[in-house]
């Protein structure tokens, strides 16, 4: 299973916005982005690109690509499935990714960031609808209950997540009960109830050439 495995602020400085990938770090003094706001490399700082439409659409696809944490051809194929539902594809396509366990996981307030979330699916720390799941890249569907399994509720990470987070930041269309350590989808979300800055018309510009 392919995941990115280097310097994850580094990706935010790339794309010269908070990504939100390494939990309560992004929102101290600690971020990069507090203290180098400028593209990383040698001559980041320095630094200056005439930006084209291609490149728009594709630092887009990027952000999306890194906020939810996908390798390029899992995104294409989650893009691809977009553009066969009836609807708007790029609607659709955040759909999609907002369906996708981890990010429920982390949604829901059980985990400081995604990259967080993904590892305690991986290593078997949840269940959806009282049965393991280990995957992901999961679809939970509306009504599915997504919970943290009953030998992994006292985790250290979960247990600080809930202490710092104390399920704020939560989106309408999810439920959560931080005591119990379930959550539900309530329903799929529509465009302006997912809280990201991500322009999907650009990434739906960007493949349909």
């Amino acid at each position: 299973m392919a995941r990115y495995r280097g310097p994850v602020c580094r990706l935010c400085r790339r794309e010269g916005e908070k990504l939100f990938l390494k939990g309560e770090r992004c929102q101290t003094e600690k971020c990069a982005i507090e203290r180098r706001a400028y593209a990383p490399g040698q001559h980041g700082r320095d630094r200056r690109l005439r930006i084209t439409p291609y490149g728009l659409q594709l630092r887009e696809k990027q952000k999306a690509r890194r906020i939810y944490g996908i390798m390029e051809r899992q995104f294409r194929n989650y893009f691809q499935a977009a553009a066969r539902m009836p609807g708007v594809t790029g609607e659709n396509l955040l759909r999609i990714l907002e369906s996708r366990l981890d990010n429920l996981v982390y949604r829901m307030g059980f985990a400081p960031s995604r990259k967080s979330a993904r590892q305690l699916v991986l290593h078997g720390h949840l269940s959806v609808n009282g049965r393991k799941v280990s995957v992901p890249s999961y679809q939970v569907r509306p009504g599915d209950v997504v919970s943290v399994r009953e030998d992994s509720r006292n985790l250290p990470l979960i247990q600080g997540t809930i202490e710092s987070r104390g399920g704020r930041d939560l989106p309408d269309w999810l439920e959560s009960n931080i005591r119990t350590l379930k959550g539900r989808l309530l329903r799929l979300p529509s465009r302006d109830a997912i809280p990201t800055t991500i322009q999907e018309n650009m990434i739906v510009e960007l493949y349909s050439k």
